[in-house]
């Protein structure tokens, strides 16, 4: 794929979502992020911001399959991977069939994920890293492109459960879904009041999908950019010399591999997206809040600072590293 084909076809699907998406346009360029490198995204906020309304949106706009799992406490893992189950052939007799769970298709909405509890919300691990599903003891492969894109409510919501630290890893950024604005919230009453719903078109299919996923990844990348991301993760450990003094302070985690690899996966894209055929250590700053605050963890001392924010201390990487 030319890279002006992949500008075309980004552009025309982040101008085909604004018909239905007021405003978010920071959120709605995180999701198609993931979408172009691959990987998962998760949307936290609280109910009512049209995060789930997104993830429909982008499933209109891209001609994939789609299946939503509504995550509740009484949810098991067989429901999302499938299972065994026994069925009698005309022949009388009897054998297993693999049930196939909602997990397999292009694009899972996983909504409400942190509402079941951890050892249901486990069972997408496996699925999300290695885009295989288990049951006893066969792998079933899923079908490329695969995606998953969750919503989830503040932890100190009623009836949420915190995702473990092993599946927040899994995902590629965790994007803060903000309460809009006053003129936004008028847009939106306008549009969702009346007896017109817009009907989103066709953009893109998985095909092209898996082309401009080739196109990002194939990117280059200056080596001073990767050794600074690199530099930027490595920072964010308590235990390095490197790290600013309030996350040697206030942080009991720092980031994974996965983390560097977020950095780099979604500066290249954000590069595309802009129009750029190389990645500039711009491309990183801009996505290094999503990419890095659900991988960086506060110890008891930082959970219990006023005001303390992951972000804050993601500013604080950012000022201490350069390329």
């Amino acid at each position: 794929m030319h890279p002006d084909e992949f500008i075309r076809i980004a552009h025309a699907i982040e101008s085909e979502l604004a018909r239905v998406i007021v405003g978010q346009r920071e959120v709605v360029r995180a999701a198609l992020i993931g979408i172009f490198s691959g990987r998962h995204i998760l949307l936290e906020g609280v109910p009512g911001l049209g995060k789930t309304l997104l993830i429909r949106a982008i499933a209109d706009v891209l001609d994939m399959s789609f299946a939503r799992i509504q995550f509740t406490p009484d949810l098991m893992p067989a429901d999302i991977t499938g299972t065994d189950i026994l069925e009698e052939g005309e022949d009388g007799r009897r054998g297993f069939r693999f049930q196939h769970g909602a997990i397999f298709a292009n694009l899972v909405l996983a909504d409400e994920i942190n509402r079941a509890t951890p050892k249901t919300q486990s069972a997408m691990l496996e699925a999300m890293q290695e885009k295989t599903v288990t049951v006893a003891g066969k792998r079933y492969p899923l079908e490329e492109p695969f995606f998953v894109m969750a919503t989830q409510n503040p932890l100190e919501m009623e009836g949420t459960y915190p995702l473990p630290e092993a599946q927040l890893d899994r995902f590629l950024f965790k994007v803060l879904v903000p309460f809009p604005s006053l003129d936004d919230l008028v847009t939106i009453l306008e549009r969702t009041t009346g007896a017109e719903t817009p009907q989103l078109r066709r953009i893109a299919t998985a095909d092209d999908v898996l082309r401009m996923r080739a196109l990002a990844l194939a990117l280059p990348v200056a080596s001073h950019i990767t050794r600074a991301a690199a530099r930027l993760v490595v920072a964010s450990h308590p235990q390095d010399a490197s790290a600013p003094a309030r996350l040697k302070q206030f942080v009991a985690v720092g980031a994974s591999p996965r983390g560097a690899q977020a950095l780099l996966l979604g500066a290249k894209v954000t590069a595309l997206l802009e129009g750029r055929y190389n990645v500039a250590w711009d491309d990183v700053v801009a996505v290094a809040k999503p990419a890095l605050r659900h991988r960086i963890l506060l110890n008891f001392v930082g959970q219990a600072e006023p005001n303390l924010t992951t972000d804050a201390l993601i500013d604080d990487l950012l000022a201490s590293v350069r390329p």
